[in-house]
């Protein structure tokens, strides 16, 4: 049963961890694109922290929301000639 709690309260601290994440990239009017850059990754290095080994989930489900964030707000993404591959 410790396992399955352990994974439970991983699974929330995500949740925190990516709403947060996304409400400061779309709200906070002082944040610019490279901060915004660094925060998304600072986010993705917590996380493999967390989940290790789970970077191709990390780059196929969350990485493109973001990466989606930072287009609408800035008109680039984490790179200036187009999305991460």
């Amino acid at each position: 049963m410790r396992g399955i709690e352990e994974e439970d309260r991983r699974i929330r601290w995500l949740r925190v961890e990516v709403d947060l994440t996304r409400a400061i990239l779309y709200q906070d009017p002082e944040l610019d694109l490279e901060s915004a850059r660094d925060m998304v990754l600072e986010l993705r290095r917590k996380v493999l922290v967390q989940f290790p080994g789970k970077e191709d989930t990390f780059d196929l489900i969350l990485l493109p929301r973001f990466e989606r964030i930072l287009r609408e707000r800035w008109s680039k993404g984490l790179v200036d000639d187009g999305p991460v591959q």
